[in-house]
């Protein structure tokens, strides 16, 4: 009977899921995004901090949207636990800085005691990075008991073995090229209607989205899913940004990866064009055959047309993909890179970059968009 209703739902509830689980108003989305950093870049803020450093020489990794669960039927990390412990395993061992971006925990749909039953070997592995001073943990909407819970600061320590401080945001401040460049992180929630602290949202995630998960055992966050034109949210998010001049937002919450301030299909489009205006055919055969072979799959495929657009919003993506995926944002040697843990054979974990580019390059684009020219 499970088989027949995944079958027959699956589809409906994903579609389900797209449409009602995000509904952000830009004005709410303009005013807390620069309220808070506003806060933080001012100094002295609770709500967040500022982390200077030096571009050429520390390292960076954010990761977003564990949501660590019970291990049952509902929980969406459960696929990709190993590929999360090995890569903090990699980031450990190479000095990096981790940078949990939000909604690591899913507290909607678990209690704080089964998060902790079930999770013991991730919470071991991030508790590294604390030992070395080296982690960073801000709050997302599905985890914001972190943030409003008087018991919160008792179970974090329980957890981590010593006292963690949550935070909602960091701007990391470096100077590439002499010139100063601002990193703005924050989970993303801030702003939607259905996320920001909305009780109704998290009764229904609770008491009926949960319980059918766990039944059906779907995961709505699909690969495929994630690889269309930007969402709603992730668009007001770039369009904040790109009014900003030497600042790069960095945000979770969509579970959709954006690097540059396109996803991954909007890039192969984006470079579909400019492959045209080049005349250089090998590489439109190339771009051609990757756009084609998501419509044989039967994905849903767009035409993407805009291309004013200024690199400078990216997205963590998430570490509860169906096929156990995680994705992330890295910042290394002055580059920042878009990188996807997966399985190979044998469910063996492996690092592969998606996307990269130097933050130089990103600083001298200023305020102004890159122009691709049409076919």
């Amino acid at each position: 009977m499970r088989s027949l209703l995944q079958r027959l739902l699956k589809k409906p509830i994903i579609r389900l899921t797209d449409k009602y689980s995000s509904r952000p108003d830009k004005k709410r989305v303009n005013k807390a995004l620069t309220e808070l950093y506003q806060d933080i870049a001012g100094g002295g803020s609770k709500r967040g901090k500022v982390i200077p450093f030096d571009a050429s020489a520390q390292k960076f990794i954010i990761l977003s949207d564990q949501h660590k669960g019970a291990r049952d039927g509902a929980d969406d990390f459960a696929m990709a636990e190993k590929n999360y412990l090995a890569a903090l395993d990699h980031y450990n061992r190479n000095s990096f800085h981790y940078i949990n971006l939000g909604d690591s925990e899913e507290l909607w749909e678990n209690r704080y005691l089964s998060i902790k039953k079930h999770n013991k070997a991730t919470f071991e592995h991030e508790q590294l990075f604390l030992k070395r001073n080296a982690f960073t943990k801000i709050f997302g909407n599905h985890d914001l008991y972190w943030d409003n819970d008087p018991l919160a600061a008792f179970g974090l320590s329980q957890l981590y073995g010593q006292s963690v401080k949550v935070l909602e945001g960091v701007v990391l401040q470096t100077k590439v090229h002499n010139r100063e460049l601002s990193i703005y992180l924050t989970h993303g929630h801030q702003g939607d209607l259905q996320s920001d602290g909305n009780w109704l949202s998290k009764w229904f995630i609770s008491n009926v989205w949960g319980p059918l998960q766990a039944y059906l055992r779907i995961n709505p966050n699909t690969p495929a899913n994630n690889d269309q034109l930007k969402t709603t949210h992730n668009r007001m998010m770039y369009e904040w940004s790109e009014k900003r001049e030497d600042l790069l937002l960095i945000t979770g919450h969509t579970h959709q990866p954006v690097f540059k301030s396109l996803t991954h299909l909007e890039t192969l489009y984006a470079g579909l064009d400019k492959a045209k205006a080049d005349n250089d055919e090998p590489r439109i055969r190339n771009l051609q055959h990757q756009i084609d072979e998501r419509h044989f799959k039967g994905d849903k495929v767009l035409e993407f047309k805009d291309h004013d657009y200024k690199p400078c919003y990216f997205n963590s993506g998430c570490c509860c993909f169906d096929d156990g995926d995680i994705t992330g944002i890295e910042i290394e040697d002055g580059h920042i890179r878009l990188i996807k843990w997966k399985y190979i054979t044998h469910k063996q974990p492996q690092r592969v970059v998606l996307d990269e580019c130097s933050l130089g390059d990103l600083v001298n684009f200023g305020n102004k968009k890159p122009q691709l020219q049409h076919a």
